[in-house]
């Protein structure tokens, strides 16, 4: 999948981009809730994989892409070149087009343009499927208005009142239900509200990372902040703490903030194993959609490995990951989350949505569909573990620039790289196993690659140093190598 930042374009993926999930601040002068950052509907694409169509998202401003759109008085919150242009063996990538998350609430810039999907032609329907949800009044009849009654004696002598037992029942909840695991995550959770130096900014969510007062959230919820801004994380008790940001991370999308005179007994929330994830597993999402801080919403895992890429609507670098996709309902707001399995262990961040329209209490902001993408935990442990060593961000890579075009059916090294330079960097990884421009990687291990954001999504899922076979196409032949996967320190 591909997604873009808010006025970032980036190109486009072979499959429908999910839209970035974070809200707009209010302006001080408001009252009602702060707004949400825009999130714009991803165009589909014929699926070019198995597993599914790749899916395109917008991030928010400052990183590579859910985008934040401005509330009244405020900005969006948050690629590589122009399309067909091959990205750096290292980094940036070139930004792959994409529409741009709707307008967001008040006068502040928005994604620009939603996408719209084109009318259904005569005597046929749209595909997808319609939900009807039935609410029913039940009436109780034939009590005469209450619950109990009074039976008297005719020699008024006597009276006796029978009325309803005022006991509710046994209230403990199991262990494993959602209320038990809502209970134990929601007070590890944070709303967060970013402001640039401009009074720009929006809001989103993170989770507690450790006792020393780190948070994980997204990287385009705070990148407003970034440079000379505001943040502030407010817990579900209502208190607030100011904060700063340690390191953010454009490419992953992630970022670590640290609270300012953190109170003491914080609890970190158990961090789960992305890799042994299955199709089907129960998920419930935290966050503050659309504003509403404190929200839980439930559903499963739909499917793993989605590629998506996105930017931050910055005009900087793109975004992508091998996401986790989830029905969970996930909306503007509600990025950075954590989405938790069935025993309360965070699997992935809430990241992306892919929304088929605009709407959502009159912001303009697309809302959910119940296509949830989340930034799986293990990569996002070990991002955040970095930005908290270093406050830099390190990527892995092959050292090659490739097509980000969606109808090769898989990732063709470019003649040239980003700029004008090599598309196969001088004694990389890609040189030293001997690819070449031309060739068409189709798979890395055992996943199917069916374009190039999909192959940086794959490669960003290790670690510099880890070895991988990739197969690739080349006059017709299909031919296999072992590489071992190099480094880039930062985003620029």
């Amino acid at each position: 999948m591909s997604t873009e930042n808010e006025g970032t374009a980036v190109p486009p993926a072979p499959s429908a981009p999910p839209v970035p999930v974070d809200t707009p601040a209010a302006s001080p002068q408001q009252t009602a809730p702060p707004a949400d950052p825009p999130t714009a509907p991803i165009p589909a694409v014929p699926p070019t994989a198995p597993g599914g169509p790749e899916q395109r998202t917008h991030y928010a401003q400052g990183a590579p892409a859910y985008g934040a759109a401005a509330s009244a008085g405020g900005a969006p919150n948050h690629g590589p070149e122009g399309p067909g242009t091959p990205p750096e063996g290292g980094w940036p990538p070139p930004p792959p087009p994409t529409p741009g998350y709707g307008g967001g609430a008040g006068g502040g810039s928005g994604w620009g343009e939603s996408y719209q999907p084109p009318a259904p032609k005569p005597g046929k329907r749209r595909g997808g499927l319609l939900a009807a949800v039935l609410v029913a009044a039940l009436v109780a009849g034939g009590l005469g208005g209450g619950l109990g009654y009074v039976l008297a004696k005719n020699d008024d002598s006597s009276s006796t009142t029978v009325s309803a037992s005022d006991s509710g029942g046994d209230l403990k909840r199991d262990p494993g239900t959602v209320a038990a695991v809502t209970a134990g995550a929601l007070p590890s959770t944070v709303t967060i509200e970013a402001e640039s130096s401009s009074g720009e900014g929006g809001t989103g969510t993170g989770f507690v990372f450790d006792t020393e007062g780190h948070i994980v959230t997204n990287n385009h919820v705070v990148a407003e902040a970034v440079d000379g801004g505001k943040l502030s994380a407010t817990f579900p008790n209502g208190k607030r703490y100011d904060a700063e940001v340690v390191g953010n991370a454009q490419g992953y999308d992630v970022a670590v903030i640290k609270l300012k005179n953190a109170p003491s007994g914080l609890k970190p929330l158990t961090l789960g194993d992305s890799d042994k994830v299955a199709v089907g597993d129960s998920t419930i999402a935290i966050g503050a959609p659309f504003g509403l801080s404190n929200t839980v919403t439930t559903g499963i895992i739909s499917a793993k490995n989605r590629p998506v890429a996105s930017s931050d609507g910055t005009g900087s670098q793109a975004s992508y990951m091998s996401a986790l996709q989830t029905d969970a309902s996930i909306n503007p707001g509600n990025s950075g989350g954590p989405l938790l399995d069935a025993k309360g262990n965070v699997i992935g961040i809430n990241s992306a949505i892919q929304s088929s329209g605009n709407g959502g209490f009159g912001t303009g902001q697309s809302g959910s569909i119940g296509l949830g993408f989340a930034i799986p935990i293990n990569q996002a442990k070990y991002v955040a573990q970095e930005l908290i060593k270093s406050g830099k961000p390190v990527y892995a890579k092959i050292g090659a620039s490739v097509s980000l075009q969606d109808n090769i059916n898989g990732a063709k090294i470019t003649d040239t790289g980003a700029g004008g330079g090599e598309a196969v960097e001088a004694g990389g990884p890609a040189d030293q196993a001997g690819l070449k421009p031309g060739d068409v990687i189709t798979k890395l291990d055992d996943t199917v690659i069916d374009s190039g954001p999909t192959l940086i999504g794959e490669i960003w899922t290790h670690k510099p140093g880890d070895k991988v076979t990739l197969t690739y196409e080349r006059d017709g032949s299909t031919k296999t190598v072992d590489v071992t996967l190099g480094s880039r320190v930062g985003d620029s």
